[in-house]
């Protein structure tokens, strides 16, 4: 239980189906460098279950977290890439440490307030479709599970629309019905993502030039920036500048000029750290489905051919796609399922 609307809900829903619920709120966070809401989250978890009626305990894994998401986050910022940190979360610390503690206190199912679907098939295997509201759809975030996982989970909200979790909300009188949904880091909120990064990696400044060579600027140091970004680059003139590469060798940051300069759009991808949420991979050669490189991204028609080589499959779309990120997540779907997904090389 975070503390927010949907994980109060999904208790509630699964305490009205009959279910032995116990309410968990998992601690991540203990920087005090860094404003967290771990008090107050925390207490309108504990308010919730209270309403509902049932115990409430908290888990403290923050060392894990530490670990397994924010060092993370850190060596690919210093790596020249750009992490999903949300990713790594729910592989490591929710479908990771929790749910393996949870089943060794004897659960059956660990609940969360994720917006997908679990559904099972005549062939005995489970798989994650997206959920109801498409606004809200949080698969992409869970392409890291597998079937172990996945027959101890359960996502009572992924059969609504976000409205509706606030309806239910209301209905049962929970006291997080109108709070506001979080946003920023996994289980950190909204922090000045450039000052942290500066506290762990040391500047290292540099050029930044255009894709046709001129100099415009100078950067801070290329663990700062991400592919596609344009706010904070510091250049004028008026023109709209977007980061088009990273040049580690020559630590030069390359903006292209306009969000339709060529050099900011690839059309084919290698990808590796692949998981299939079926647990195996689909037949050897290519297969067409469709694809999204970040969140809430339209879907793109694809084809994924399976590499023996270096990397586990290589993506080519239809279509140019701007801004691939080395380090994000690409995530593939055939219909409503998620078959899997990977991370951009």
């Amino acid at each position: 239980m975070s503390g927010g609307v949907d994980s109060s809900v999904t208790v509630a829903l699964l305490k009205e189906q009959g279910y032995d619920v116990v309410g968990v709120h998992i601690k991540m966070w203990s920087d005090p460098s860094i404003p967290c809401n771990f008090k107050e989250d925390r207490y309108d978890a504990m308010r919730a279950a209270e309403k509902i009626g049932i115990p409430f305990q908290t888990w403290d894994l923050t060392e894990e977290y530490r670990t397994a998401v924010v060092e993370y986050m850190i060596r690919e910022y210093a790596a020249g890439r750009t992490p999903n940190p949300d990713v790594m979360c729910n592989r490591h610390v929710k479908f990771g440490v929790f749910l393996r503690r949870a089943l060794e206190a004897g659960a059956d199912f660990v609940a969360t307030g994720h917006y997908a679907r679990i559904r099972n098939q005549e062939s005995g295997i489970r798989s994650l479709d997206a959920a109801r509201d498409k606004n809200k759809d949080q698969s992409y975030f869970l392409w890291t599970l597998g079937q172990e996982q996945l027959k101890h989970c359960l996502f009572p909200i992924g059969e609504y629309t976000k409205p509706e979790v606030r309806e239910i909300a209301r209905k049962f009188s929970l006291p997080t019905a109108e709070k506001k949904d979080s946003q920023g880091i996994c289980f950190i909120g909204e922090i000045d993502l450039n000052a942290f990064l500066k506290k762990h990696i040391p500047m290292r400044p540099g050029l930044i030039v255009t894709t046709a060579g001129r100099i415009v600027g100078e950067h801070d140091g290329l663990a700062f920036y991400t592919i596609g970004q344009r706010e904070g680059l510091g250049i004028g003139g008026g023109i709209p500048y977007y980061v088009a590469a990273k040049d580690a060798t020559a630590n030069t940051l390359v903006v292209a000029e306009g969000p339709y300069d060529e050099k900011l759009f690839r059309q084919e991808l290698a990808v590796m750290d692949v998981n299939w949420i079926s647990g195996s991979a689909p037949p050897s050669g290519g297969f067409r489905c469709e694809a999204r490189i970040r969140y809430r991204q339209p879907l793109q028609k694809c084809t994924v051919n399976l590499q023996p080589t270096t990397y586990k499959l290589q993506t080519i779309f239809d279509e140019p796609q701007r801004a691939v990120t080395p380090g994000q997540s690409i995530v593939f779907y055939r219909g409503e399922e998620m078959l899997g997904g990977g991370i951009i090389v």
